[in-house]
């Protein structure tokens, strides 16, 4: 377990949504599914957002959840909008975009407060005081708990610290790409929840010889390799993956039963890719 903010408690396994089809039919019908089974499965930190889906995916979640069980959290995030006539999405945070989209998640979450609310990313357009400051006005408000960033570097995060506390922090991050190790580290020396996103390397995991090795030594899958080595990393790292799949989601969360051995580990630390990619790309796995 983990307290996001020094309070909010929640499990360190947590579950991307993003994956999730939203469209009416099966594929929504499935997706609905695999929610409830998350949390029928013992999870209790599942992170959305407004990009994905248009916020349709926020709707998605409180069709299949609201009202919420007790202890679960779902986590979302503002920040960038639509723009244009070919629709490309684009970074928007300035204040009367945020408390907009906000609002209107509110009213799709079905809820009276976000308790996690994470900055999609930081807009250069937009000074970092207005970003962060309109989040701590609308937490002052009632209207979110705590406050989050993404895809943040050690330097930002140490800035925006000194407008309003930060509880969380979700980057990229995972066994073959490390990039962020230094946010990693800040923010387990301040306490901050680390969510990692695309934390199995999109599946290269099962490509290494020696992530294979070590599956093969544990009875696991390599996916469930690079978890458990994630939730070793540091006690404030939250890995969220995602999936479509209830079978794929059931693996996921098996790796919370993974011991690695300290032999195991070590081979597993000396592995890394620096894989980067588009940070407005897939963003879980």
């Amino acid at each position: 377990m983990f307290r996001i903010g020094g309070d909010l408690e929640v499990g360190r396994l947590g579950f991307g949504a993003m994956h999730l089809a939203v469209d009416p039919g099966p594929g929504r019908e499935n997706s609905l599914a695999v929610a409830r089974r998350a949390v029928e499965l013992g999870v209790t930190l599942i992170d959305t957002a407004y990009m994905y889906g248009m916020g349709g995916n926020e709707e998605l979640l409180a069709e299949a959840l609201h009202p919420y069980p007790d202890g679960v959290l779902v986590t979302t995030k503002a920040g960038v909008a639509r723009s244009g006539p070919s629709g490309e999405w684009k970074l928007d945070a300035r204040p009367a975009a945020l408390r907009e989209q906000v609002e209107q998640a509110l009213r799709r979450l079905r809820v009276e407060r976000i308790e996690l609310l994470q900055l999609h990313r930081l807009d250069p357009r937009t000074p970092l005081t207005d970003q962060i400051g309109t989040l701590r006005d609308l937490r002052a408000e009632g209207k979110i708990g705590r406050i989050g960033l993404s895809e943040v570097t050690v330097e930002e995060l140490g800035r925006a610290r000194e407008i309003v506390d930060i509880a969380s922090v979700q980057n990229r991050y995972n066994l073959l790409d490390r990039e962020h190790e230094p946010v990693l580290e800040a923010c387990e020396a301040a306490g901050i929840a680390f969510l990692p996103w695309r934390t199995v390397a999109w599946g290269k995991a099962g490509a290494r010889a020696e992530i294979a090795a070590v599956a093969a030594e544990a009875d696991a899958t390599p996916t469930q390799v690079a978890l458990a080595w994630l939730l070793g990393r540091s006690p404030v790292v939250l890995p969220i993956p995602g999936t479509s799949r209830i079978a794929h989601l059931e693996e996921n969360l098996a790796a919370q039963r993974l011991h690695l051995t300290d032999a195991q580990r070590l081979r597993l630390d000396g592995l890394s890719d620096r894989d980067g990619g588009d940070a407005l790309r897939g963003e879980q796995s």
